[in-house]
């Protein structure tokens, strides 16, 4: 059974995110084994930080991310300047994954200013989910929304018309 880690910077703190997550990694459950890892969210003083500011920002948040990280699993990037991919792509992905023997596929959200470089040239696959911007826990919420069609893709289930 296919392993679905979610790793994100910074915890949710609306309710009706959390419920939407929690009803989607429910779902999961008959498909794969989904996990999410909340790493916390690296603090800046300054209101308006320097570019050396964000990229120490980054880096620590990087770090994080990178030790949370299995040696052999497939790492997805959610980044702006990522691949966009339909429902259907995304399926396809996950279902030539399975086939492939990835056990482990890691999918990653950053932080507000992103991922760093070294977590982006880990990722075997940089995903982007819109050309719009949305907030990192709606995006938790879109992306877990999205492995759940996939997998529901794969099994031709009735949920994606």
């Amino acid at each position: 059974m296919l392993k679905i880690n979610i790793l994100c910077i910074g915890k949710v703190k609306e309710a009706y995110f959390s419920y939407a997550i929690a009803e989607y990694r429910k779902r999961l459950g008959a498909f794969c084994k989904c996990a999410v890892t909340e790493l916390p969210e690296e603090k800046i003083r300054d209101n308006r930080p320097n570019a050396a500011q964000i990229d120490e920002v980054l880096q620590a948040e990087g770090k994080r991310i990178l030790q949370k990280i299995g040696a052999s699993d497939y790492v997805i990037a959610l980044c702006i300047e990522g691949k966009p991919l339909s429902s259907e792509e995304l399926a396809e992905t996950l279902d030539r994954l399975a086939l492939t023997g990835s056990s482990t596929v890691s999918f990653v959200i950053g932080g507000s200013y992103g991922l760093s470089d070294a977590v982006k040239q880990r990722a075997a696959l940089r995903l982007s989910m819109s050309r719009m911007t949305f907030p990192h826990t709606l995006a938790r919420v879109l992306l877990t929304e999205q492995i759940y069609r996939a997998f529901e893709i794969r099994a031709n289930g009735k949920y994606h018309k």
